[in-house]
C-alpha cells in the first residue's frame, strides 16, 4: 500500500472516541452517577469512531474493512489479548482456591504497615525491570494489591495507580523490554548505555515518588492479619520468581494457572478438574470487554495511520523542528522527539509501535540537532511511557481496570510516577540534564 498523504481530518475518529468515552464519563461524574465511566462501555464508544475511519478511507468499502481487520490482527494486539485472558484466568483460579487472601495475609505479615503503598511501587518496579513487561507485572501484582486494599483503608484506585506506575518504571528501564529494544535500535544506541543515561532521570523520579507516597498517603491505623495456608501463597511466589528470572510472560501465567489448579485439587474438598476448568473459563470471560476494545483500537489505529493521521502528526512535528530550529538546536530537537512519540502513542495506544513508527524521523532530528543517541533513545522511551501509563484506553490501565472493576481514569490520576516522569522529562529537556555528549 502507498504511503498515505498527511491529513489532519484522519485524527477525527480518535477525537470522536475520546469525546464520547471520556466526555460521557466526566459528565456523569459531575452528575454524581456511580461508576460513571462504566455507564458507556469504551468498546461501544469506539464503534462510531471506527465507522467514521472506514468512511474516510479512500478506497472500496471492502478494502477499508480489510484494513481494519489487519490492524485487529496485528501481532502486538493479539499478544496483549492473550495476556489479558491468561491474566484473567490466573486471577480467577487463584482467588477460587483462596490464594489471594492467603497471599495478602502473608504480605501483610512481612511489609511494615506504614510502608505498604510505597512497598508495592518498589515490588512492581523490580518485577517489571526483571520481566521486561508492564503487562505481565500488572497481571501478577494487581490481585495482591487489591486484596490488601480491601483489608485496609488504602484506596484500590491508589494501589493500582502505584502498581501501574512501578510497572511502567520497570518497562522503561528494563534491557529486555520491547520499548528499550525499539528505542535503542532506531537511535543506534547500546542498551546498556541507554539504561545508564535513562536511569539518571527515571531513578530520581522513582525515589521522589516513593518519598511522596510514604509521607502523603495515609497508612492503615491497624491491619488484622488472618490465618493463612502458605501452600496457597506458592503460585504467586512461583510466578514472581519466574518473572524475576526473565521467563516468558505466557509461560509464567500458564504455570500460575496450572499450579493454582493443582493446589486447589490437592487442598480443597470437592475441588476437581471440572471446577478448575470452569474457573479458568470464567477468568477468560471476565476479559472479554478489554480484549474486544484492544482489538478495535488496533483496527482504528491502523485506519488512522493509513488515512494519513500519523503522517500528519509526523509532518507537523518535522515542520516545527525545522521552523524553530536555531541552527539545529539540540533543545528544539529534543522537544520535537518528545512531542512526536507522545502524539503517536496517544493515537495508537501502544508505546512500542509508537517508538518503531517515529524512530526513523527521531533519528533524523537527532542527527541534525547533534543530540546524544543515548538521550534521544531515552526521551523516546520515557515520553511514550508517560502517556502509555496515563491514557485510559491504554493496555496497562485497561488491564488494571478490568481486574478491579475500577475506571481506568481513576487509576490514571493515581499514577503518580508517570505524572512526575512527565515533569522530569520537561525539566530534563529545559535544563539539558544529563548533558549531551554526541
Amino acid at each position: 500500500m502507498n504511503t498515505p498523504s498527511p491529513k489532519a481530518s484522519a485524527l477525527l475518529p480518535l477525537i470522536v472516541f475520546l469525546i464520547l468515552f471520556i466526555g460521557t464519563g466526566a459528565y456523569l461524574t459531575f452528575q454524581n452517577v456511580n461508576m460513571a465511566f462504566y455507564q458507556l462501555s469504551a468498546a461501544v464508544a469506539i464503534v462510531p469512531a471506527i465507522i467514521i475511519a472506514i468512511a474516510q478511507f479512500k478506497g472500496k468499502l471492502n478494502q477499508g474493512i480489510a484494513l481494519f481487520l489487519q490492524g485487529v490482527g496485528e501481532s502486538n494486539i493479539i499478544t496483549m489479548s492473550f495476556i489479558y485472558i491468561m491474566a484473567g484466568a490466573f486471577a480467577a483460579v487463584a482467588k477460587s482456591i483462596g490464594g489471594v487472601d492467603a497471599t495478602v495475609n502473608f504480605g501483610l505479615s512481612l511489609i511494615p504497615v506504614d510502608f505498604i503503598v510505597p512497598g508495592f511501587f518498589i515490588i512492581a518496579a523490580f518485577i517489571a525491570t526483571a520481566m521486561g513487561t508492564s503487562m505481565g507485572t500488572i497481571a501478577a501484582i494487581a490481585p495482591i494489591g487489591l486484596g490488601i486494599s480491601s483489608q485496609t483503608e488504602i484506596s484500590s484506585a491508589l494501589m493500582l495507580g502505584v502498581i501501574v506506575g512501578g510497572a511502567m518504571f520497570g518497562d522503561n528501564l528494563s534491557m529486555i523490554s520491547d520499548t528499550t529494544i525499539a528505542a535503542t535500535r532506531t537511535q543506534n544506541c547500546e542498551m546498556k548505555d541507554k539504561f545508564i543515561f535513562n536511569s539518571k532521570i527515571a531513578l530520581p523520579t522513582a525515589i521522589v515518588t516513593i518519598v511522596l507516597l510514604y509521607f502523603t498517603t495515609s497508612s492503615p491505623s491497624a491491619v488484622e492479619i488472618h490465618d493463612y495456608e502458605f501452600i496457597k501463597v506458592l503460585p504467586y511466589i512461583t510466578i514472581l520468581v519466574m518473572a524475576v528470572c526473565g521467563v516468558n510472560v505466557f509461560v509464567v501465567l500458564l504455570t500460575g494457572i496450572v499450579f493454582s489448579g493443582i493446589i486447589g485439587i490437592y487442598s480443597i474438598e470437592d475441588y476437581g478438574f471440572l471446577t478448575f476448568s470452569q474457573h479458568v473459563y470464567n477468568g477468560f470471560a471476565s476479559m472479554n470487554e478489554i480484549m474486544i476494545l484492544s482489538m478495535m483500537l488496533g483496527g482504528l489505529g491502523e485506519l488512522i495511520k493509513q488515512n494519513g493521521g500519523i503522517a500528519f502528526v509526523l509532518q507537523a512535528i518535522d515542520k516545527f523542528a525545522k521552523k524553530n530550529s536555531d541552527e539545529h538546536s539540540p533543545k528544539t530537537g529534543e522537544w520535537s522527539i518528545a512531542a512526536l512519540v507522545s502524539f503517536a502513542d496517544i493515537c495508537l495506544a501502544n508505546n512500542t509501535v509508537a517508538i518503531i513508527l517515529t524512530g526513523g524521523l527521531a533519528k533524523e532530528i537527532k542527527d541534525k540537532s547533534k543530540i546524544d543517541p543515548r538521550r534521544s533513545a531515552s526521551i523516546l522511551d520515557m515520553a511514550s511511557c508517560v502517556f502509555q501509563g496515563l491514557i485510559p484506553y491504554g493496555a496497562q490501565l485497561l488491564l488494571a481496570g478490568s481486574l478491579s472493576k475500577i475506571s481506568p481514569m481513576e487509576i490514571a490520576v493515581n499514577n503518580w510516577y508517570c505524572i512526575l516522569l512527565a515533569l522530569a522529562v520537561i525539566l530534563s529537556i529545559s535544563f539539558g540534564f544529563p548533558k549531551n555528549k554526541a
